[in-house]
């Protein structure tokens, strides 16, 4: 039995899908007018990991993602600047081409990160007539209104509008956040558009036709759009980051049971922030980190991957270039350990594997918990069995972690094996005292490469590393001596 924590009703439930055959999955993409950062990127790992996890167990899955690419202002009382906008007028292009050019750019972090793609990944323009549609059952039923060209949806028509949070109603104020304007066409200061045709913004690009005038969908509609387009009337689980929540998902519940009249999605999973040491990571600090700066600084980004997976998705993980590097080393140390692994028997030990499956499963099932996920690896390559069954059982773990571990091993494998070919020619490895390690031979030979890479500071973080576990590096032509102090 699957248990996950659903924010809508505070609590660890058992998992159980609306329809046997199939679990209705929906995760709201990025906005596509920058790059994402690793903060975001967080969530998109996590999601990723559910999915693969929900397969792993035997459920068939269709997941469906957004791409925001018209409408998503700044402020939660749908002011600010366009986001879209903002990026076309930053790069001199068109919004059509940001978009286009920063939706690849998120799928190419994706990929390197073993993020898979959804089955279905709808972008926002291209679902004007679903909105529409929505949208004018609305006003048809009284959820909806028209004001100064606009249109509203009305939160007073509901019997409970704060969902995932009991809000008090002075906390939500109009202007508690600075640099938002009160919009005096609202008639409850929760209504949110729907649909503008009064824009603020006089060279608005994207436009069209609607029973209410020329306009554009407000941001919150998409998702409910594009989710009822491709997976129905009812909806498993909806994924975001937890800020998200409100405004955004507390509105996506509001209009879309408003207009199917029943409830709409039975899960909603949120993943908390990726924090620095001066708060949340954010786009609108300036610099961001993304996966091509963690690439030039030399890091895999499997790595970062790795160091997410340590972490539980309903906890902040706070970033610092420390506890990445902490998590590099974790990860090195994983790959040399199935490196070193030499199987000698041809057959699995199936009781063998079925017991530590168990202990994947187990943790796992307790609220997709990732690094009790890391500790059943760590189990297998410490317990008592052939290492056929170990590299089978880390196989099976890894199509749910995705941290290309027999990948990586290989790789170490191979790149271990030239080097003793041509000891001449490449970088030799000895211990004074004849001891095997491979954890400290990768340590060895990582530092050799950072050196050679001029990277300095890595190569003098591995000795120090090592110095710590009380390893003692002798440089020599063509290689290095090491022995334990």
């Amino acid at each position: 039995m699957m248990y996950l924590y659903n924010s809508a009703t505070h609590k660890k439930a058992e998992f159980v899908p609306n329809h046997p055959d199939i679990v209705k999955m929906y995760t709201c993409g990025p906005t596509v007018y920058h790059f994402a950062h690793i903060g975001n990127l967080r969530s998109y790992i996590m999601e990723d990991v559910l999915e693969k996890y929900l397969r792993y167990v035997g459920y068939h899955v269709k997941r469906v993602m957004n791409i925001t690419d018209v409408g998503h202002l700044t402020s939660d009382a749908d002011e600010g600047e366009d986001k879209m906008l903002k990026g076309a007028r930053r790069e001199h292009k068109t919004v059509l081409e940001i978009a286009q050019y920063y939706t690849d750019a998120f799928f190419e972090d994706c990929r390197k990160l073993n993020i898979k793609r959804p089955d279905v990944v709808e972008p926002a323009t291209h679902c004007i007539d679903e909105y529409i549609q929505i949208i004018s059952r609305l006003m048809d039923t009284g959820y909806a209104y028209q004001a100064g060209g606009n249109v509203y949806f009305d939160t007073s028509k509901l019997e409970r509008y704060y969902v995932f949070n009991e809000h008090k109603e002075e906390d939500l104020a109009v202007g508690v956040r600075e640099g938002v304007e009160e919009d005096l066409n609202k008639r409850n200061k929760n209504d949110f558009v729907l649909w503008f045709t009064k824009s603020k913004f006089e060279d608005q690009a994207l436009k069209w036709d609607s029973p209410w005038g020329v306009g554009y969908p407000g941001w919150h509609i998409e998702c409910s759009g594009i989710s009822m387009k491709h997976l129905g009337e009812d909806l498993d689980i909806h994924c975001g980051g937890i800020d998200n929540a409100f405004p955004h998902h507390t509105n996506e519940i509001a209009q879309s049971e408003s207009y199917l009249g029943h409830k709409w999605c039975n899960w909603w999973v949120h993943v908390m922030h990726l924090n620095t040491n001066d708060g949340k990571m954010s786009k609108s600090k300036g610099e961001f980190l993304t996966v091509s700066l963690l690439e030039e600084k030399g890091y895999d980004p499997l790595a970062y991957r790795f160091f997410c997976l340590q972490s539980h998705y309903r906890k902040s993980l706070v970033f610092t270039w420390e506890n990445l590097d902490n998590a590099v080393v974790a990860y090195q140390k994983l790959i040399a350990k199935i490196a070193a692994l030499q199987p000698a028997d041809t057959a699995v030990d199936q009781a063998a594997f079925d017991e530590y499956k168990a202990k994947f499963m187990k943790g796992m099932d307790n609220d997709l918990n990732t690094s009790m996920g890391i500790t059943a690896l760590y189990d297998v390559l410490k317990a008592k069995m052939g290492d056929v069954t170990k590299l089978a059982l880390i196989d099976s773990f890894d199509t749910v972690l995705g941290l290309d571990l027999l990948k990586k091993a290989a790789e170490l494998r191979a790149k271990q094996a030239a080097q003793v070919a041509a000891p001449a020619a490449g970088f030799t490895v000895i211990s004074e005292d004849g001891e095997e390690d491979a954890e400290v031979e990768a340590l060895i030979r990582a530092r050799a490469e950072a050196k050679k890479a001029k990277n300095f500071a890595e190569a003098d973080r591995i000795r120090d590393e090592l110095k710590a576990q009380g390893i003692e590096i002798i440089d020599v032509a063509g290689g290095a001596r090491w022995k334990r102090i």
